[in-house]
């Protein structure tokens, strides 16, 4: 059992789009609201959108930034990316299988808010991938770094 729950703030630039994003779309519960911020529960852990004006340029590829959620459950990922297809959401990248056939083998989709904010959701086929296989030496895919 843990103590502690996760905790991250992004930008937004619409808070009834984010709203139909991750209410509507994810399934996320809606906490406190303001004209300025949204607090949103997404599996325990709480995410803040800040509204700003200020636009990042869009990011080339999936690195450096994006959060998300691994799953334990191969059955609770596909039953979120039923769900994302269902209500029409944004895939940045469609459902797919990284790095068949090793140790760091897993399920993956890309969405993409619609503040531009990337969000990726995974199971991996062995759970020691979460924290160990150092042996194994890769993170992420070096074909996506942006160049």
């Amino acid at each position: 059992m843990t103590t502690s729950v996760f905790h991250l703030a992004f930008p937004i630039y619409d808070i009834d789009a984010a709203l139909r994003f991750y209410v509507d779309g994810l399934g996320c519960t809606v906490g406190r609201r303001s004209n300025h911020a949204l607090t949103l529960g997404l599996a325990g852990h709480q995410l803040v959108g800040h509204v700003t004006t200020d636009q990042a340029p869009p990011q080339k590829g999936i690195y450096p930034r994006h959060y998300g959620l691994i799953f334990l459950s191969q059955d609770e990922w596909q039953a979120l990316a039923n769900r994302a297809t269902t209500n029409g959401l944004s895939f940045y990248q469609q459902p797919r299988v990284r790095f068949p056939g090793t140790r760091i083998e897993h399920r993956t989709f890309f969405l993409e808010d619609p503040s531009q904010n990337l969000l990726e959701f995974k199971h991996y086929t062995h759970e020691s991938a979460i924290f160990g296989e150092q042996d194994h030496g890769q993170v992420g895919d070096s074909s996506e770094y942006a160049e």
